[in-house]
């Protein structure tokens, strides 16, 4: 069984599934990196060509490509959950561990990324702080639906959430 991370973008998905990787010995991948990879250019250049419709699409190839593969931790794009192709994958091939974060400190991690404007597209034109509270809104049934497991990820080092999944998957 896969072990998938599902989240807004910010929660700290693609740290964490390094560390959890490396620590139950079975690997990781991320999906926007895999997506990127397979397409040859960022997730940014990918919604500029072809749109969000274009890019879900190509998201749902790579997780029906990756969830026939070897077990591993998967972090999965904040969006993956919208269709529900994508959340019958992820239920029929592993468990989910929903990380979750205030909107401040998705916000506020966003914005001290650097990479955050050149790799990771707005979806609305609202201003960030709105982006982020809508789609979080519209998402968080569908986290919920997926998620076995849910971390609140605010104020924890990556560690200790690493600690807290790997407890929680060896139960």
């Amino acid at each position: 069984m896969h072990l998938y991370l599902s989240g807004y973008r910010g929660t700290g998905k693609s740290t964490v599934a390094e560390l959890l990787g490396h620590q139950l010995g079975v690997g990781h991948v991320d999906l926007d990196r895999e997506i990127e990879r397979a397409a040859g250019k960022t997730v940014a250049a990918i919604f500029q060509e072809v749109g969000e419709a274009g890019f879900r699409q190509l998201e749902t190839a790579s997780l029906v490509e990756l969830a026939q593969q070897t077990p591993r931790v998967i972090a999965l794009g904040g969006g993956a959950v919208l269709a529900a192709v994508n959340r019958g994958i992820i239920e029929r091939t592993g468990r989910c561990v929903w990380l979750q974060a205030s909107e401040e400190t998705i916000c506020r991690r966003l914005a001290a990324d650097q990479a955050t404007a050149s790799l990771r597209p707005r979806l609305t034109a609202l201003p960030a702080v709105e982006e982020v509270r809508k789609l979080l809104a519209e998402r968080e049934p569908l986290y919920r639906q997926v998620a076995s497991f849910i971390v609140q990820t605010d104020d924890q080092s990556v560690p200790a959430i690493v600690e807290r999944i790997v407890g929680w998957w060896a139960g």
